[in-house]
């Protein structure tokens, strides 16, 4: 049996206009695997489709090689976490409320929380740096901590499987790299989509690279960050430092190309 969630051609049409097509997943366990692609390649719906919020037209998503379709909700809830880009709410919730949601899987309907759940509440806002935040109000957080919160929301589900979808976004720079440290040292299956390149070719094992809904690469971020690559999928002139033996790749970003130079 095939352990992990996986994407099998899978392809997803709205409004007759195919947004994925025939694409395939198979993140290694343990690991984070970037998603890149320019903007309307097809990332988020890729992870919704992952998620089981949309169903494929065509292929299949598998968790531990059952079809997705086939496991009980309540099953993927429990085994798969979804971070969206933003998440906000009029109500005023404290963090610690924030991460409770992420036991829900784990509860009956109208059951009090028991001491296994607020146990792992505790843990995930301890392993997401909030501990000391948990009283605070949700609304009263900056960028990055909201984003840790909702990062210790899909802890508090104790997943095998995190999906997020551009979590750096609206961060700056210090924040970002908190973040990230954060994710690659959880030792989740991680499917992160992601903008910034160097981002990815720093904190990823792999990458996949989308454009208009197809895979156009995967592997290692040495592998897959080329020059020619980075030229044709984003038009964009750039530098990829030889990485020596165990360091990453480094894009020094030169210009863009001309419209009329790049594949069609």
């Amino acid at each position: 049996m095939t352990a992990g969630l996986h994407a099998e051609r899978v392809s997803w049409s709205a409004g007759g206009a195919l947004i994925l097509d025939g694409v395939a997943l198979a993140p290694r366990p343990g690991t984070v695997t970037g998603l890149l692609g320019p903007n309307g390649s097809g990332k988020s719906t890729l992870l919704r489709v992952l998620a089981g919020v949309l169903a494929p037209d065509t292929g299949v998503v598998t968790l531990d090689g059952v079809p997705l379709a086939d496991v009980p909700r309540r099953t993927v809830a429990r085994r798969v976490a979804v971070v969206e880009q933003q998440a906000d709410t009029q109500v005023e919730l404290t963090v610690a409320d924030v991460v409770r949601l992420g036991r829900i899987p784990h509860r009956r309907a109208w059951t009090p929380a028991s001491t296994a759940d607020e146990a792992a509440v505790r843990s995930a806002l301890e392993r997401s740096g909030l501990a000391d935040k948990a009283h605070r109000l949700w609304h009263t957080l900056s960028g990055g901590e909201r984003q840790r919160a909702q990062i210790a929301r899909a802890l508090a589900q104790e997943p095998r499987e995190l999906l997020l979808d551009e979590p750096t976004n609206h961060l700056d720079i210090q924040h970002q790299l908190e973040l990230l440290d954060l994710i690659t040292g959880l030792g989740l299956t991680s499917v992160v989509a992601l903008h910034d390149l160097n981002l990815a070719a720093a904190y990823c094992a792999q990458v996949v690279v989308v454009r208009r809904g197809r895979v156009v690469a995967a592997g290692t971020p040495d592998e897959v960050l080329t020059e020619e690559l980075i030229a044709d999928v984003y038009g964009v002139r750039a530098r990829v430092s030889v990485p020596e033996p165990g360091e990453r790749p480094h894009i020094r970003f030169l210009g863009t190309l001309a419209r009329d130079s790049r594949e069609p």
